[in-house]
C-alpha cells in the first residue's frame, strides 16, 4: 500500500456511505457504525477491491448492487455470519481488516476513491500495469481536486448568501490556493 488514509477521511467516507446507501444486511450497518466510534480499529481498516484475497476481510454490499450481501474471510475460512466478523473486530483491534464495498457505480465514486487503497494481497499475475496505475492515480488526483473545488465553491456561495465576509474571504483564499496548486 502506498499511502495511509487518515482516520478522519475514513470516518467521513463511512458517514457519507451510510447516508446514501441501504445495505443488504442490517448487521453491516452496525459494523460500519461501530468502526465510526472506534478509531483504534479504524486505523487498521483498509478499503480495497478484491478483498477475498486478503487474510482478514469483509465484503459488504448495498441493495442496488449484484454483490453477495456479506462475506467475512479469515485465513482459509469464509462465513456469512456478520456477528462472527463483529466479534473478530472487537477481539483483534490491532490486526488489519480489509473491506470491500459493493455499491452501484463504486468505480466512479470520488468519495470511495479517496479512501480506496491498493490490495497488497492481489495476485501478481492479475495486477494492473504501471502505466495503468499512473493513469488511475492521475484520474484520482483530478477527481479529488474537482470534488474539493466544487465543495469550496458551494461553501463560498453559502457564505455570500449569509453575508459572512470572514468565511467568504477564508474560503476564497483556499479556493485560490487550490487553483495555484492545479496550475503546477
Amino acid at each position: 500500500m502506498e499511502a495511509m488514509i487518515p482516520v478522519a477521511a475514513k470516518k467521513d467516507f463511512i458517514r457519507w456511505f451510510l447516508k446514501r446507501y441501504r445495505l443488504k444486511r442490517r448487521e453491516c450497518v452496525w459494523i460500519l457504525n461501530y468502526l465510526l466510534s472506534h478509531e483504534k480499529i479504524l486505523r487498521n481498516v483498509h478499503f480495497t477491491d478484491d478483498a477475498h484475497f486478503c487474510p482478514r476481510a469483509m465484503v459488504i454490499s448495498t441493495t442496488d448492487s449484484n454483490g453477495v450481501p456479506f462475506r467475512f474471510y479469515k485465513g482459509s475460512l469464509m462465513t456469512t455470519d456478520a456477528e462472527k466478523s463483529f466479534h473478530d473486530l472487537r477481539l483483534h483491534p490491532d490486526e488489519k481488516m480489509f473491506i470491500q464495498l459493493n455499491f452501484l457505480k463504486s468505480n466512479s465514486s470520488p468519495q470511495y476513491a479517496s479512501v480506496l487503497e491498493e490490495n497488497p494481497y492481489f495476485p501478481m499475475d492479475q495486477q494492473v500495469s504501471e502505466r495503468d496505475r499512473q493513469i488511475a492515480q492521475q484520474l484520482l488526483k483530478e477527481s479529488v481536486t474537482t470534488m474539493t473545488k466544487e465543495t469550496l465553491m458551494k461553501h463560498v456561495d453559502e457564505a455570500l448568501d449569509a453575508n459572512d465576509e470572514e468565511q467568504f474571504l477564508a474560503l476564497s483564499a483556499m479556493l485560490n490556493e487550490l487553483k495555484v496548486f492545479e496550475e503546477r
